[in-house]
């Protein structure tokens, strides 16, 4: 059970809220979170590199010369893999690199992401995030009241509104998620993590 504190618009105290459970106390496990990372980052591989084999390569269906009485090595084909623009032999095929651990063990490796953030000082609770357009500028007015400009933040949230979308759109270092989609790479590529109140209450029911 921890309690944080929830911030304003402006950066200031608003409240205080007790969490029950242990989301914010729960161990970092750094290999777990490695572990985690790598199935990530496996899956996000596209995976479409393609080499052809002898079989596919144009040209080289006839025999360059005759089997025997040349003095030379006797060839099948121009296209042999020892040939120059001959086929590739045991190369890249289009595959699907993206494998599982398990659902039990990636639960563990979020909660200890979000701890780890926590501990860091990298979590930063509000109570809400509601701009009043879609400019850029709102955002930037956003950041700059919670001494964020210029980092690499994540916002998670409970809903992604079309104000938040446009205003974060132009701005590279800062990253939107609902809070259903929140993940082990994005919280750790992020400098600090910006959660909502209704996103935190999400997160909470589903990691409890």
């Amino acid at each position: 059970m921890a309690t944080v504190e929830i911030l304003n618009s402006k950066g200031e105290k608003s409240e205080d809220r007790v969490l029950e459970g242990d989301l914010l106390e729960t161990p970092v496990k750094t290999h777990l979170l490695y572990e985690v990372v790598k199935m990530q980052l496996a899956y996000k591989r596209r995976g479409t590199a393609y080499t052809k084999t002898r079989g596919e390569v144009r040209g080289g269906g006839r025999k360059p010369w005759r089997q025997k009485g040349t003095g030379r090595a006797r060839q099948g084909s121009i296209r042999a893999p020892h040939w120059v623009g001959g086929g590739t032999v045991f190369g890249p095929r289009p595959r699907d690199f993206g494998y599982r651990i398990p659902r039990k063990a990636r639960r563990v490796a979020l909660k200890s992401a979000i701890s780890a953030k926590y501990k860091d000082g990298e979590l930063i609770f509000v109570e809400g995030i509601d701009f009043p357009d879609h400019k850029t500028k709102s955002a930037l007015a956003f950041l700059r009241g919670l001494g964020l400009e210029g980092k690499k933040v994540l916002l998670v949230v409970e809903e992604i509104d079309f104000n938040l979308d446009k205003a974060t759109g132009n701005l590279p270092k800062v990253k939107v998620l609902k809070a259903e989609g929140l993940n082990v790479y994005d919280l750790l590529d992020h400098e600090v993590v910006v959660c909502t109140k209704g996103a935190l209450d999400r997160i909470e029911e589903a990691l409890a």
